[in-house]
């Protein structure tokens, strides 16, 4: 009479550990599993195996449409934009996707004194976005645009 019963308790217990261990990753995101022994590993959109214990997810990674927004104070005025990116590879992105912000908010005022000669609004866009994809494409980040106003 308890072999039923017990092999009831197993199989709901096996199948509630696979329902735990099964992570649904949204399209358009990846996400970056870190191992208890310090192994990183990138997943991509679809269902897969995540074993609690021994993985945890350290980044949620949004692939595209990502936006950063400039208001800094310069010499000649205020410089007030966005910075369109995308992430190209969620493995090498993983070291600098928390700090972009701070990063590009850094840069864009430091390369657009660099670059104040010109006067053309889409020439010095065009100019910064080269120059932060020189910046970042190492590190797995590409710069789609760069709008002023």
């Amino acid at each position: 009479m308890n072999t039923p019963m017990l092999l009831l308790a197993l199989l709901s217990g096996l199948t509630l550990a696979l329902m735990v261990c099964l992570r649904r990753i949204p399209e358009g995101q990846a996400y970056t599993l870190r191992r208890v022994d310090g192994r990183l590993r990138t997943v991509g959109a679809g269902v897969h195996l995540v074993m609690p214990l021994l993985e945890r997810v350290t980044h949620k990674i949004r692939l595209f449409g990502n936006v950063v927004d400039i208001a800094t104070p310069l010499a000649d005025g205020n410089l007030r934009g966005r910075v369109y990116f995308q992430v190209l590879d969620a493995k090498r992105a993983d070291a600098v996707i928390d700090g972009i912000a701070d990063l590009l908010r850094a840069r864009v005022p430091a390369l657009a004194t660099q670059d104040a000669s010109s006067a053309d609004a889409v020439a010095r866009a065009a100019h910064l976005k080269s120059e932060l994809n020189r910046e970042l494409n190492p590190r797995g980040v590409l710069v789609t645009r760069v709008q002023f106003g």
